[in-house]
């Protein structure tokens, strides 16, 4: 086969995949040839290291402690990032010991996602934002379900209705222009969101708010968003939709909350360390595995930032 033949044989490919049933028919074949390990029951002893890295990685799901707060956000474990960034989130937070009795928190642009409830039934007050009305309209929010517009849509069944509406508040806000009068919490919170800002900056931005203005000293913040696994130098900056932050833009980040007197985690990335990390989901998306997936024609994953408010 010359060239030409090879290169005609590959976009005849490139077309054939193009089209949705063939591209679900492919999705299927390997999703079946793809051994997807239990996660009923762990595989790790429970004084292996958790939560090591920063980005999603596979070794989290194989440690009881994934399985045990997955009980806490009432769903049994699943090979799907956005469950391992809502287990980042509440990890870390208990591990500051932020979520008990007396401890107050703010959740931004949190959805119809299960923190909130999760963070009531462990004794916490929480606040849970979302974006005004004209701004979930212009980023098709509602359509897509990931957005709440009230308190009720909030709950989740496994918290009774009396400890959720005497613990969690709802209320709107602008995440590019946050309310001086949200401050004094003990924690704060986002999951996939500060990408949809508009610009990197504008979500580096956010973070640095959330824990300048939001916290009191002493106080944490856990962010999720969107890692570039494919380059260090290309991504999307700028985006109606989503930008991708590459590890060396939440390296500058964390730099710059050092520099502003804040104790922030460093950003590490986890190993290929599984078959499964090597699986990327392409639209329309699956449900498992989805650990990396394609974006805007670049691989990606989930990525956590935690910082401590400094004095």
């Amino acid at each position: 086969m010359n060239l030409a033949q090879l290169e005609a044989r590959i976009a005849e490919l490139e077309r054939r995949l193009a089209d949705v049933p063939t591209r679900e028919a492919v999705k299927g074949m390997l999703r079946d040839s793809i051994y997807q390990p239990n996660l009923d029951h762990p595989t790790l002893p429970t004084e292996a290291p958790f939560m090591a890295y920063s980005s999603c990685h596979t070794g989290d799901f194989f440690h009881p402690r994934f399985a045990q707060l997955c009980k806490l956000i009432g769903t049994r474990p699943l090979w799907h990032r956005k469950q391992w960034e809502y287990i980042f989130i509440l990890h870390h937070l208990e591990r500051a010991g932020m979520l008990a009795r007396g401890r107050r928190g703010i959740g931004f642009g949190v959805g119809q996602e299960p923190l909130p409830s999760a963070f009531a039934l462990l004794g916490a007050h929480v606040l849970g934002t979302d974006a005004p009305n004209d701004i979930r309209e212009a980023g098709g929010w509602t359509i897509s379900k990931e957005h709440s517009a009230s308190l009720d849509q909030m709950r989740f069944p496994w918290i009774d209705e009396r400890t959720f509406y005497e613990r969690v508040t709802y209320l709107p806000a602008d995440m590019n222009n946050i309310d001086p009068a949200l401050s004094d919490f003990d924690f704060t919170w986002s999951s996939c969101c500060l990408e949809h800002l508009g610009t990197l900056r504008k979500g580096l931005d956010f973070i640095i708010n959330s824990v300048e203005r939001c916290l009191r000293p002493g106080g944490v913040a856990v962010h999720t968003t969107e890692l570039n696994l494919s380059s260090s130098h290309q991504t999307i900056e700028e985006s109606k939709e989503t930008v991708l932050y590459r590890h060396s833009d939440l390296v500058g980040l964390v730099d710059e909350l050092r520099s502003r007197g804040h104790a922030a985690e460093p950003v590490l990335v986890g190993p290929t360390a599984h078959a499964l990390d090597f699986h990327v989901d392409v639209p329309p998306y699956s449900q498992a595995p989805h650990l990396r997936l394609k974006l805007a024609g670049y691989v990606t994953t989930s990525v956590g930032v935690v910082v401590k408010r400094g004095g």
